[in-house]
């Protein structure tokens, strides 16, 4: 929207940086974090302009485009499922599990997108109520790992969905004038600020990762 260059152009060359790092990604034999983030990173954004190219250039609307997408996704889980026989993220080890897990999720971060705008513009909801009915359901998917048995792959899958609407509404929260409930940050200020809030948490992740296989290095001396 700053540069002017539209959602096709952009969907195309975010798409692009997507498949660079996913690439980058499975050819590496050990996590790098850095390297994880920025395949994220560029699901995110690849998803926002997919899923506005959809709902605004290709006029399916926020509702049309959301169940486009949620049929999508269910497609890539049932392939996935098929070969693997499961849609756990904690074993993946192979290069076709891993492109399908990115390309799962690449088209949540697009649904959770859709949904996010379906929220916050034709819901009736706004920008502020979209992000706190999102941000409502993660806390019970939070209360259901904790005290319930459900499924946790089904659980992570959810709230990985939903993370995307709660980050898009509350992007519109920051990014919007004040007179339409916005903080009125701009587009520039509030990737500013959330690129910096990424930066910190993937530092504190990874301190604390060195921390934890440190202690087991200890312990295994130790016996």
């Amino acid at each position: 929207m700053t540069l002017n260059m539209g959602y096709g152009v952009s969907s195309a060359i975010l798409i692009g940086l997507f498949v660079a790092s996913v690439v980058s990604q499975l050819m590496t034999k050990k996590h790098y974090p850095f390297l994880f983030w920025t395949v994220i990173l560029s699901t995110s954004t690849a998803g926002t302009t997919m899923s506005d190219y959809m709902d605004r250039t290709l006029k399916f609307g926020y509702t049309q485009g959301t169940l486009v997408l949620l049929a999508i996704l269910l497609v890539i889980f049932a392939v996935w499922h098929f070969s693997d026989q499961s849609l756990s993220v904690v074993h993946i080890n192979t290069p076709k599990v891993e492109t399908l897990y990115w390309t799962a999720v690449l088209c949540s971060n697009t649904l959770g997108t859709a949904l996010g705008d379906f929220l916050a513009d034709d819901s009736g909801l706004g920008f502020a109520g979209g992000a706190l009915l999102i941000g409502s359901l993660l806390v019970l998917v939070i209360f259901a790992f904790y005290f319930t048995k459900s499924s946790r792959v089904l659980l992570f899958w959810v709230a990985f969905v939903l993370t995307r609407p709660f980050g898009a509404t509350m992007g519109d929260v920051l990014t919007k004038s004040s007179d339409k409930g916005g903080l009125d940050l701009g587009t520039i200020g509030s990737s500013a600020i959330l690129f910096s809030t990424l930066v910190f948490f993937i530092f504190y992740t990874t301190f604390k990762k060195k921390e934890v296989d440190e202690e087991k290095v200890v312990l295994k001396l130790g016996k």
